[in-house]
Parts: C-alpha cells; sequence; structure tokens
C-alpha cells in the first residue's frame, strides 16, 4: 500500500564518466527553527567509521526560488536557515568506492547504499520517504536496468521509477543498483530469490539458482520461516579480484572474483565457488542473525558515532560457523570438503599470536579502532570475531550436543532467540546470547563463556570433536601457500625454513615485509614491517624466489639479510627456523559404535553428500 512521503529524495545519475551523482532532497515541511539535515558516517554491518559526508562535492538549498543560508555544524551535518515553505537542499556525491559498504558510479553502472547519498532529515527520520531513481542521459544508457528491493511506489519492476520506504532506517537498508546485469530468480517459502550480476561474467545462472536455493531453503527450515518480505535479492558485483559482503534484510550485495562464478563447462565445484557459496551463504543467514536479532545498543541503530557491544563474536562468529556447514548440511559439498574449510579456519587463527592478547569480547568492543584498522602489527595483536567466533560457535554447539546426548544443538540456540528476541524486534542483551545458551544445554556454562570470551587461552576443541568422530591433528606449513585443511606430502620431508613474516608482492624489486610475526625468525634478528629484502648471503632474492632461497640452507643456520628501511641499506643476521605447528587438518575417524556414527551423522545434518559433482 502506497504511503504519502514527507520527505522526497530524486537521485540522478548525473555525470558517470567524473562518478557524480545529483541528489534532490525535498522537505514538505522543515522544522521551524532551521531544518538539520546529515550522512550516516557508518553503515549497519560494517563496523568502522567512514565518515560517507566526505563525497559531498557541494550542497546548497532553497525554498522555491530563494536560496537558504547553510551553516556545516560538523564533519556530517548541516542546518538549513528558516524556511517558510518546502525546503529543497541539493548537492552532488562522489562515487568511486567499488565495495558493497558505499557508492560506485562510472559508464558501466551505479550502485549505491542510501547510506552514503540520501540525507538524514533530523526530526522526520521515523516519516514515510520516497525515492525517484532518474534513467541516466544518452543512448548508451537506455537499456539500463534497476535492482533493489526497496518497495515500488510507481516503478514496474526493474525499472527507473519512484519507490517508497517506510522511514529513514528503511530506506538505506535496501542497496541499488543500475546497469546491464544478468537476472535469474529461483524460489524458497513462497518468495521470489533473485540474483542480478554486474561485470563481465560467464556465470551458469541455472547452477547458481539451484545451489542458493537449497542453501536458502535450509537456512529457512533452520528458523521455521522467512521473516516478511516481498522478495529477496542477492546482488552481485563481478570483478577480476575481490571478497566482500554486506547484509541487509531483504538483500546483500556481494563482490567476488568473476573466477569465483560457476561456469558450464566445469561440474566441478572449485574452492573458489566453494567460498563464494559460503559467501552467499553467511549473507542470507544474516537475514535472521543481526538483521532481526540484533544487539540492544543496535535498536535503534545510532549511525553518527561508534555503537560498541561485545556480542560481533555472536552475530558474526556464529553466521561464521553456520556459513559452511550449512553447505555440506544443504548437500552442496561433501563433508570431507566442510572439514577441509573447517581446518583452514583453524589453521588462520592459529597463525595468528593477537589471539593469545585479545578476548573474543575485546575484539568485538574494539572493532570500530582494531579489527577494521588494521596494520603491520594486526597478527600479532588482533583476534578476528568472525574465524575465532566461529571456533567458539563450533565448541558451543558441540558443548550442547554432548551435554543433552544429542537432544538440543546451536541450532535450537538460533530457534530460541529468533523466537524470543529476533521476531518481536526486541534487541539482545549483552548476556542474553549465553543466557539461552545455558537455557537450552541445560547446564551452567559460564566457565565455558568465561574461557572463550573473555580469557584469551586457545580452546580446547580435539576432545568435542572426538565426541562426533572427526580426529584433530596439527603439522608445519609445507609452503607459504599451504592453508592447511589438508594432510601434509610425506612425513620425512624437510621441514620448510621460515622467516616469519608475510610479503607484499612487489615483482622483483625485492621482498617487501607487509607483517613482521611474533616469535619468528626475523623479529629476532631486528627486522621489521617495511623493510625491504635484496639479497640473502650475497644473491638477490625477491617475493617470488624467497621461500625457494631459504630452502637451500639448514635449520638453525645463521645467514646474512640484506635489507633496505626507507633508503638505508641494513644488514641482519638470522637464525633460521622450520616452521611451527600451526597448520590443522580434520578427519573422520573409524566409526567403533553405532552411537559414534550417529553423533556425527546428527552434527552434518541430515546426511546429504553432493549427488554427481567432483570436488
Amino acid at each position: 500500500m502506497s504511503i504519502s512521503a514527507v520527505v522526497r529524495y530524486r537521485i540522478e545519475v548525473f555525470d558517470p564518466a567524473a562518478h557524480l551523482f545529483r541528489v534532490t532532497c525535498v522537505v514538505a515541511q522543515p522544522d521551524e527553527a532551521g531544518q538539520t539535515v546529515s550522512l550516516p558516517a557508518w553503515i549497519p554491518g560494517s563496523y568502522m567509521i567512514r565518515d560517507f559526508a566526505k563525497n559531498v562535492v557541494w550542497l546548497r538549498a532553497r525554498c522555491g526560488e530563494h536560496a537558504v543560508a547553510v551553516d556545516k555544524l560538523d564533519k556530517q551535518t548541516w542546518r538549513c536557515a528558516p524556511a517558510a515553505g518546502p525546503l529543497t537542499i541539493e548537492y552532488e556525491v562522489y562515487a568511486w568506492d567499488l565495495s558493497v559498504r558505499s557508492a560506485h558510479l562510472d559508464t558501466s553502472h551505479a550502485y549505491f547504499n542510501a547510506s552514503s547519498v540520501c540525507l538524514r532529515v533530523h526530526g522526520l527520520d521515523g516519516q514515510p520517504c520516497e525515492v525517484e531513481l532518474c534513467r541516466p542521459l544518452g543512448e548508451a544508457y537506455s537499456e539500463w536496468r534497476v535492482a533493489t528491493t526497496l518497495r515500488p511506489k510507481t516503478a514496474l519492476a526493474y525499472a527507473f521509477g519512484i519507490y517508497e520506504a517506510d522511514d529513514y532506517d528503511e530506506l538505506i537498508d535496501h542497496p541499488v543498483e543500475m546497469g546491464n546485469f544478468s537476472l535469474a530468480s529461483f524460489e524458497v517459502a513462497g518468495v521470489p530469490h533473485d540474483i542480478a550480476i554486474t561485470g563481465r561474467h560467464r556465470a551458469d545462472l541455472a547452477r547458481l539458482c539451484a545451489d542458493l536455493e537449497q542453501i536458502c531453503t535450509y537456512e529457512v527450515a533452520l528458523f521455521g520461516e522467512l521473516p516478511p518480505m516481498r522478495r529477496y535479492l542477492f546482488l552481485i558485483m563481478a570483478v577480476g579480484e575481490g571478497y566482500g559482503g554486506l547484509e541487509h534484510r531483504a538483500s546483500c550485495s556481494l563482490l567476488c572474483s568473476r573466477n569465483c562464478l560457476p561456469r558450464a563447462d566445469d561440474a566441478a565445484v572449485s574452492d573458489e565457488y566453494r567460498d563464494f557459496l559460503a559467501l552467499c551463504s553467511h549473507e542470507y543467514f544474516h537475514t535472521w542473525n543481526v538483521k532481526r536479532i540484533k544487539p540492544a545498543a543496535f535498536l535503534p541503530y545510532d549511525l553518527r558515532s561508534e555503537t560498541y557491544t561485545r556480542q560481533l563474536w555472536a552475530f558474526e562468529g556464529i553466521t561464521s560457523y553456520y556459513d559452511e556447514l550449512n553447505l555440506v548440511r544443504s548437500g552442496r559439498i561433501t563433508r570431507e570438503s566442510y572439514l577441509e574449510m573447517l581446518g583452514q579456519a583453524m589453521t588462520r587463527v592459529q597463525r595468528g599470536s593477537g589471539r593469545l592478547k585479545q578476548s573474543l569480547a575485546d575484539s568485538s568492543f574494539d572493532a570500530w579502532t582494531k579489527f577494521y584498522k588494521q596494520d603491520e602489527n594486526s597478527p600479532n595483536a588482533v583476534v578476528s570475531y568472525y574465524a575465532k567466533g566461529g571456533l567458539v560457535a563450533l565448541a558451543l554447539d558441540l558443548t550442547i550436543r554432548q551435554a543433552t546426548n544429542g537432544r538440543r544443538s546451536l541450532d535450537d540456540v538460533m530457534r530460541e532467540l529468533w523466537l524470543r528476541y529476533g521476531k518481536p524486534g526486541i534487541g539482545v542483551p549483552e548476556d542474553g546470547v549465553e543466557r539461552v545458551a545455558a537455557e537450552i544445554a541445560g547446564i551452567d556454562l559460564r566457565g565455558f563463556f568465561d574461557q572463550a570470551l573473555r580469557d584469551t587461552a586457545d580452546l580446547d576443541l580435539a576432545p568435542l570433536l572426538e565426541h562426533v568422530g572427526i580426529a584433530l591433528r596439527r603439522r608445519a606449513a609445507q609452503s607459504a601457500r599451504d592453508k592447511g585443511g589438508k594432510a601434509g606430502e610425506g612425513e620425512n620431508r624437510k621441514p620448510l625454513l621460515v622467516l616469519g613474516v608475510r610479503l607484499v608482492a612487489n615483482g622483483n624489486e625485492g621482498a617487501q615485509l607487509s607483517h613482521v610475526l611474533d616469535g619468528g625468525a626475523a623479529q629476532a634478528a631486528g627486522l621489521a614491517a617495511g623493510d625491504t629484502i635484496i639479497a640473502i648471503d650475497n644473491i638477490r632474492v625477491n617475493a617470488k624466489n624467497l621461500e625457494q632461497t631459504l630452502q637451500t640452507f639448514s635449520v638453525n643456520q645463521y645467514v646474512r639479510v640484506h635489507a633496505f628501511r626507507r633508503d638505508e641499506l641494513r644488514d641482519y643476521d638470522v637464525q633460521l627456523r622450520p616452521a611451527p605447528l600451526d597448520t590443522i587438518y580434520l578427519s573422520m575417524l573409524e566409526a567403533a559404535d553405532e552411537s559414534l556414527r550417529q553423533r556425527r551423522d546428527a552434527w552434518f545434518g541430515d546426511g546429504r553428500e553432493a549427488v554427481g559433482r567432483s570436488l
């Protein structure tokens, strides 16, 4: 049903070559004391101050034909002088951020989150609004369409025209794509689910629809229902290199390499496609977990400045646990393939000493300044609430299963969180997830959560996994490209010699260090992030041959490393060390009894496997 808007926006693709949107905001009844407007400092789901107002090129206001004075109050806020009638605010927005968080415009497409381009009208942000999306001028744009889950007012499906929203919060929760995109559809729970892909690609859309249909169907079944929506939309930008996603109430924005998408001439599930399906699974799971089940601190969102919570481990970590697990539960990948992904996740956590210094609760709280603003020391100081949060979710799931003899699980926790908090729109208190988990488990979980969330000791996952018939094993990395998840090649091979560094790939101009890891040979010798190694024992090296060169020496041997720090050439005596046992892989134990097999089957879901595919 159409609503009467009190704030109207008009968004023009004004100059694609210059990456400029032109926006007009009309306020029917402005504040008599002077209307205040602003742009958000951040976007929900991405916890970093991004200062979208920095992209406003100019802004002016008028009442009829008369100019209205505008004062800028702070970095993102303007106040217009009192106006007797409707207030019109016009401004231009520079859009050149190819990401899922902001806005991007060129001659090939236009994409935006309204939080980047639509002013918040203070005092009226809870009132109905409408937005007119205008086709750019010129024959080159005659075939452009619009993909968004905004509710159409006069616009036809996938067409330019007028859309509407109940309030500003809803307006900024429906991203918009304009251009020549591929379109495909499937249905889940009686609701159309569309896929719009922008960018050059050769994706097998029928296969992508079939796979996403199974994943989405499984996740709807897990929660018991799909939240009310007219349709759901996967907005995908296919590029040469890129990866990321951002959830919204009835859609998600995804950025991926075009090589991640399935091709009709390749029946295999590549590692890249598997990761892309996990990304889709992750963002779709957010339809419940964080878009509806959300921290009390986020009700309502205050997008002017940071909003702190220690619960991001639950909203991102639990989602990260399910995004891969649901691939095997929905039959998209085999159990062995899932265990490989889980082993790689464990390896990523194990390889950062920051896990021993920052608790998961603190990682959540400090997301604004540490996780989203990582630097050369981050692996030594920060733990990811995504990655370790996923492992805590795994431990919690297996703990509940063991405590209840398989009668309850983390699935029951998520359903209860949905019914208690998400569906009625009540914010989850800071200890809400912990209390619900303890209720479901029927045991005191305070010790578990104190260790998992507020301590920095490693999780003891091996016995929990063994209870469901999974063995956890460790080994040393066998190359810099070794992500873990698989057994190594040969037990008697020479150990890999490492410096304990990560490199910037910069061709043949030496090997520049992006990170120097705690406890490594490079740190012990005095090398630092930013240094560029140019030779070892007077032999030139670069990013491509450094690892191979190191293998010509012996364990504990001292080598002379020549490196530039800024413009100064320095020498270091480095004692080479073997790669640590920080690479994890998992395997299924032979089921000694029927109960173990049943516990494992229950954890993996209904036991369906991917059929007819090479994995």
